[in-house]
Order: C-alpha cells, then structure tokens, then sequence
C-alpha cells in the first residue's frame, strides 16, 4: 500500500490564491459597482439643499426683505448670500433648476427667492444620479421646502 506524501496545501499556494482573488476582485467591483453616488450621498446632497433653502426663507422673514438661494449648476455649489460661504455638491449629482425666469441669470446660474412674508416664487431643485434622484420641491405660496423621491 502507497501513502502520498500531501498533506494539505503550503502556505506558499494559500497565498497565491489570495492574491489571484485580490486581483480579480480589483478588477470586477469597479465594473459592476455603482459608479455614481450611493443613495445616502444623494439624499445627504438633498437634505443640503433643503437646508440652504430654509435658510435662505427665514433670512427673508427675519429680516424683512427678499432672500435669494443662488445655484451654479454648472460648478454644483449654492450660495445663500450675503453669506459668502459656497456648498459644494459632489460632481457625480446631475442637478437641474426650475424657477421662474427672472431668477436665471444665464445657461449656469439661477437662483429661488423667498419674500418677506414667507412666500417664495417657488421652483424645484432635481438632485439625480443615473435612475435615483430627489426633488427638492419650494412651494409658491407658503415658501415650504420638501424633498420627494
């Protein structure tokens, strides 16, 4: 009768195998993960928005004038001035403004004003992502901002 000499596997070919499936993986996550932002990401970059809004209306009631949030669709940042501080989104978020003509200043720029009494022109703010997106939403009358699905 023969006995083999194998007993099992060297640490040598353990690690060989580890790092062939190292390398695969490398490679096939990018290919079939999402490229794009997670949804946490976009709905974080939603909630900003919203954010900035509502800061932009109660400017405009506290301190009894016209408050604009201003947004470069192009550079994906939003001011609420006279605050010179510029909110960043990532560059992965396709973003589209609607609002009311006045408020385009060109192809890039536009803006939602809030008024004294709370109203506002209203519009809608799409933050988007491949099929995801959120529509932050400003409602004409009662100057309320809401994120939809």
């Amino acid at each position: 009768m023969r006995r083999s000499n194998t007993r099992g596997m060297t640490l040598l070919e353990l690690l060989i195998v580890l790092v062939i499936m190292a390398i695969i993986a490398a490679i096939t996550i990018p290919i079939f993960g999402g490229t794009g932002p997670s949804t946490t990401e976009l709905k974080s970059a939603a909630r900003e928005v919203a954010a900035g809004l509502r800061a932009a209306r109660a400017q405009a009631i506290t301190q009894r004038t016209e408050s604009m949030l201003q947004l470069d669709v192009a550079a994906r940042a939003f001011t609420v001035p006279p605050d010179t501080r510029v909110h960043t989104l990532s560059p992965q978020i396709d973003i589209k403004l609607f609002t009311a003509q006045y408020d385009i200043v060109n192809d890039n720029i536009g803006g939602i004003r809030f008024y004294p009494d709370g109203g506002s022109n209203g519009g809608r703010i799409t933050l988007a992502s491949g099929e995801r997106k959120f529509d932050v939403d400003v409602d004409w009358l009662t100057g309320r901002v809401a994120i939809l699905e």
